[in-house]
């Protein structure tokens, strides 16, 4: 761990705070606690979230992301949803490939409640084009992705490759390849709850780190297929270069 990057965990009201939050999850509430949120839960995210960073520049730096850009806000977007309440219950953070969007490109993701720490890395929500650029490379890359997924520390430390799948092979692929069975993914990620007890302790920085540290050689693999097709668009005449 980077001496200029410790994080001695979050202060012991924030899981107190998240927790009454879920209880008490109404604006009236909230504002009438606005310095605990932002001492409790919005500082030491912030500061977590620049820890995160100074220890990816050594095995991720093309995912180090500003922390007012990695933090989520607490506030929910309620427009489409049936649950109105406006809080969100959880501090969470999300990294991205530089160049990518963070939900359709390769990224990390993390969260801490009152209830569990989140570890996440891989690709979550890829559009249709993603999924194409991801399948076809999955074609002919396969066999280079397996052992990556496959790491006795890598599964130990955050378990089997996630997603949703298909039910059969993807319209236009063909059935039985030796692919067929990441093909059929729609998502690619890894994924672990750690015990809530960690958030106020240092060891909260150490323990994500190190699942971060092993799913990037998977997550950089994922993302090759969708920096190409964007430097292959940049490379297109008439197209303004990505800077």
């Amino acid at each position: 761990m980077s001496k200029t990057s410790r994080f001695a965990g979050f202060p012991k009201e924030t899981p107190q705070f998240l927790k009454e939050l879920e209880q008490n999850n109404d604006r009236e509430w909230f504002q009438a606690r606005k310095d605990v949120y932002e001492r409790a839960i919005k500082a030491p995210s912030l500061a977590f979230a620049e820890a995160l960073n100074a220890e990816m520049a050594g095995f991720a730096a093309e995912y180090i992301t500003a922390p007012k850009d990695s933090v989520y806000r607490i506030y929910r977007d309620t427009r489409f949803s049936s649950d109105k309440t406006p809080y969100k219950t959880h501090s969470a953070f999300s990294f991205a490939r530089h160049g990518l969007h963070k939900h359709s490109g390769g990224g990390f993701y993390a969260s801490v409640s009152h209830k569990e720490v989140e570890v996440a890395g891989g690709v979550y929500m890829p559009g249709p084009e993603e999924l194409l650029a991801i399948r076809g490379y999955l074609v002919e890359h396969h066999g280079e992705l397996r052992p990556l997924i496959a790491g006795k520390k890598l599964r130990a430390a955050v378990g089997e490759l996630q997603g949703t799948k298909l039910t059969r092979p993807p319209k236009g692929w063909v059935a039985g390849h030796p692919a067929e069975d990441l093909l059929r993914h729609k998502q690619w990620y890894f994924y672990i709850m750690l015990d809530a007890a960690m958030v106020t302790g240092p060891e909260l920085l150490k323990e994500v780190v190190a699942r971060f540290r092993l799913m990037t050689p998977a997550v950089d693999f994922f993302n090759r297929p969708l920096l190409e097709r964007l430097r292959s668009k940049d490379k297109a005449p008439g197209r303004a270069r990505l800077t």
